[in-house]
């Protein structure tokens, strides 16, 4: 496989692939979960690819119970068991750390990596590292203003400013004045976009709050004692789905009457929507993240595609969740893969 990344092999024209054309029906299979994970898979998998196994690295930036990322791996489960992939999954909130995941799938020489940015400088290196091992690397979720700089070959995800500019408006189509925007992780450049992106549109006074999203109870603490502290906040952005169902039981212990907006969803965050405990959430389709992130390098590597061309990112949201279409993507919230 030439896996050349030079300009003119990223300026060709995108060729679009029926997958399913190169597909065999049989049962899945993944290295990256057990029986459930597997299972997980298997419903959204229609078969299985008889081009020869190939193994591909998946290195996010999770953090312990953040089960947005759950989504994110049951998508490039399912492509996995599709494509006749072998998937590695792992994970570290630490970006230093991340990016020694990273180096580890360049020793076991896979066939692809897929990575996530949110501290894009921390994987400069390893990418460059990887490129010259002669691995495709692409990105998902973090980092679409990034990716390009550092010579990935696709990005698939949303462009978290834009997201949160049509957070912002929405806002003030809600008639909210001041609202606190929640950063569970300091130092993420998507998680900064959406609360910048917010400001940008937002008439009224917004306000960053960090917390430490990987201590849930400080969460709560936090959040409630800046709520007591500002009686004014009439709205708490929530950049992800565990932080605003956490935001519901700040505003009820600080006696506020707030309400909760936020990024991303899960199965408790569409039934929190559904009984108006959380006015509305932004998706950016975490499982067609992982999907594609997957599939593509399958792609690349048996047909020499590039989604984008290589010269734009493949864009998987924004798009609001409210109580108008909730009960539409809640039988897939309740499976996992929304």
């Amino acid at each position: 496989m030439d896996r050349s990344y030079s300009r003119s092999r990223r300026l060709a024209p995108m060729v679009a692939v029926a997958a399913a054309a190169a597909l065999t029906l049989a049962g899945c299979s993944s290295s990256s979960g057990g029986k459930e994970s597997e299972e997980g898979a298997a419903d959204a998998s229609a078969g299985k690819a008889t081009t020869p196994r190939m193994t591909v690295a998946l290195v996010t930036h999770q953090s312990a119970g953040d089960t947005f990322w759950d989504i994110v791996r049951k998508g490039a489960e399912a492509a996995a068991a599709k494509d006749n992939v072998k998937l590695i999954y792992s994970n570290d909130p630490n970006a230093g750390n991340q990016a020694n995941l990273v180096q580890n799938a360049i020793d076991q020489k896979v066939d692809g990596i897929a990575i996530t940015l949110a501290k894009p400088d921390a994987m400069k290196d390893v990418v460059n590292k990887a490129k010259a091992a002669g691995i495709p690397v692409v990105g998902l979720n973090s980092g679409v203003s990034e990716w390009q700089k550092l010579g990935l070959m696709e990005f698939f995800g949303q462009d978290e400013t834009v997201a949160g500019e049509a957070l912002g408006k929405r806002l003030n189509e809600e008639g909210a004045k001041n609202a606190v925007c929640v950063i569970q992780e300091q130092g993420n450049i998507g998680l900064e976009q959406r609360c910048a992106g917010v400001k940008k549109t937002f008439e009224g006074n917004v306000q960053n709050l960090n917390v430490n999203g990987t201590d849930m109870p400080s969460v709560k603490s936090t959040i409630t004692a800046k709520l007591k502290q500002d009686s004014d906040i009439d709205y708490v952005v929530a950049l992800g789905a565990p932080f605003a169902l956490t935001s519901v039981q700040s505003i009820a212990d600080a006696g506020s009457e707030a309400k909760v907006a936020t990024f991303d969803l899960n199965k408790e965050l569409t039934g929190a929507i559904d009984k108006g405990d959380i006015e509305f959430a932004v998706d950016q389709q975490p499982y067609l993240q992982g999907y594609l992130a997957i599939d593509s390098l399958w792609l690349y590597k048996n047909n020499g595609n590039y989604m984008g061309g290589g010269e734009q990112p493949v864009l998987t949201g924004p798009a609001f969740v409210d109580k108008t279409n909730v009960e539409t993507i809640d039988k897939f919230a309740a499976k996992g893969t929304r």
